[in-house]
C-alpha cells in the first residue's frame, strides 16, 4: 500500500528501514532521499521548499538592513559623543543609561562621569547595582541627593510630577558639570520613550540636556541588543521606574508610603519576580508582574506570605491585576 509523505519522512527521521514500492517515487534534494507516491508530489514539495528558502533570504536580508542601520545609528552616537569633548550623564543603572555611559567612556574616557541621584523615590536596590556597573567602567561616579518630597508641585502628584522632580535634578547636574568642567549633561532617553507621556522631558528642554540616544532614534529594542552584544549586565534587565509611579495622580505622595511600597517591592522579589510593580491605592496594594509569572504569586505557600507581609506593611486588600505589568498603567487619563 502506498504511503503518505509524512510517513515515509517520519519513518526516515526515525532512521527505520523504508519500503518502496513500485508506485512511490524516491526525489534527493539537499542531499537527503525522500518518497513520495507521484511526480505531482514532488513539484509541490519542490514548491514549498522554494517558499520557505525565498521566506528565509528576505529574512536574512531584513535582519541585515536592520543591522546596518543600526551599526549606521552606532557610529552617528559615536560622532555626536566625540563632538562634545566632555560628557556629565544622568545615570541611573538601567538598559539605556548604561548603554549610553559604555558608548561615551569608550569614546571619551575619563571625559565622563556618571551622576545618579538618590532619593525616597528611587528604588533602594537600584543605587546598589548602578554603583558596582559604574565601578567597573573605571568611571567617575559621583551621587546628589534630592528632596523632591520638600516641593509641593512634586507632593500634590499632579500629572506634571515628573516635571518638578526632573527639573530639581538636572539643576544639580548642569551645576556639577561646570564645576567639574564638563561641556554637556545628557540622560539615556530613547527614541520610544516619545510614545510615552513623559513631562520630564519639559525640564531637559529648558536646561539643554541632551538625549543621544533619542537623537539618533535608538529604541529600546536595538539598545537591548547591542548592550548583549557589548556584554553588559544590563541587556535584559526589566525596565524600572521611580517609586512615585505607583501612585495614582491627584494622591499625596509621602515619605511613609514609598517606604512601604519600596519594601513590599523588595519583598516580591524575594520569589524570583523580576518585573513587579505595587501600585498603592491608599488601602489597597494592587500588584502588577509581567503575565507569565503572576502564577507564581497565587500558589497557595507564596500568596499567604505575601499577604502577611503587606497587611504588616499597612494594607488591609492585597490584590493582582489580572492584565499583568505595563508600563504607565497609571497614565489612564490619556486613554480616556
Amino acid at each position: 500500500m502506498t504511503k503518505t509523505i509524512a510517513e515515509i519522512n517520519e519513518k526516515i527521521k526515525k532512521g527505520d528501514v523504508v519500503v518502496v514500492t513500485a508506485e512511490e517515487i524516491s526525489y534527493i534534494y539537499e542531499g537527503r532521499r525522500y518518497y513520495f507516491c507521484c511526480p505531482m508530489c514532488i513539484e509541490e514539495f519542490k514548491k514549498t521548499q522554494r517558499n520557505i528558502l525565498r521566506k528565509w533570504k528576505r529574512q536574512r536580508q531584513q535582519r541585515r538592513n536592520a543591522w546596518i542601520e543600526n551599526m549606521d545609528k552606532l557610529e552617528h552616537l559615536k560622532k555626536i559623543l566625540s563632538e562634545m569633548e566632555s560628557v556629565l550623564i544622568a545615570y541611573s543603572g538601567g538598559v539605556d543609561s548604561t548603554f549610553l555611559l559604555k558608548v561615551a567612556r569608550d569614546i571619551l574616557d575619563d571625559k565622563v562621569a556618571a551622576v545618579t541621584a538618590t532619593s525616597l523615590t528611587y528604588p533602594s536596590y537600584e543605587m546598589e547595582n548602578a554603583r558596582k556597573i559604574a565601578d567597573g567602567f573605571g568611571i567617575r561616579h559621583l551621587i546628589v541627593t534630592t528632596d523632591e518630597l520638600s516641593n509641593l508641585k512634586f507632593t500634590n502628584n499632579s500629572q506634571d510630577r515628573c516635571y518638578w522632580c526632573k527639573r530639581e535634578l538636572f539643576l544639580k547636574l548642569v551645576a556639577l558639570a561646570k564645576e567639574y568642567k564638563l561641556n554637556y549633561v545628557l540622560d539615556g532617553s530613547n527614541y520610544g520613550d516619545q510614545e510615552d507621556f513623559r513631562p520630564g522631558m519639559k525640564a531637559a528642554e529648558e536646561f539643554n540636556v541632551r538625549s543621544p540616544l533619542k537623537e539618533v532614534g535608538f529604541t529600546k529594542d536595538e539598545i537591548r541588543n547591542f548592550s548583549r552584544k557589548f556584554g553588559l549586565p544590563t541587556w535584559d534587565k526589566p525596565s524600572f521606574a521611580c517609586l512615585a509611579s505607583r501612585f495614582p495622580y491627584g494622591m499625596k505622595i509621602t515619605k511613609e508610603n514609598l517606604i512601604k511600597v519600596d519594601k513590599a517591592e523588595r519583598f516580591l522579589r524575594n520569589f524570583g519576580i523580576t518585573q513587579v510593580r505595587v501600585r498603592h491605592h491608599s488601602q489597597i496594594a494592587r500588584i502588577e508582574v509581567s503575565k507569565d509569572e503572576i502564577p507564581k504569586l497565587l500558589k497557595e505557600k507564596v500568596r499567604d506570605k505575601i499577604v502577611s507581609k503587606f497587611k504588616e506593611l499597612g494594607y488591609d486588600y492585597v490584590t493582582v491585576d489580572l492584565q499583568g505589568y505595563k508600563a504607565g498603567s497609571m497614565n489612564i487619563f490619556k486613554r480616556r
